[in-house]
């Protein structure tokens, strides 16, 4: 089975600047922006916004 275009995979990278990233996919109909999630950082020990990077 083909992957849609419309679910693509993205990296979503710690804004905290410790360089832990997560891998997820985003539907590209109800988020065409850049992703912008709050999730736990291990590294900092906190969670952390994680940015989508392209």
């Amino acid at each position: 089975m083909a992957r849609s275009t419309t679910r693509p995979i993205v990296k979503l990278r710690s804004t905290a600047g410790t360089g832990v990233t997560y891998v997820t996919r985003k539907n590209r109909m109800h988020d065409p922006d850049r992703l912008v999630l709050r999730k736990y950082d291990p590294v900092a020990g906190q969670h952390v916004l994680f940015r989508e990077e392209r």
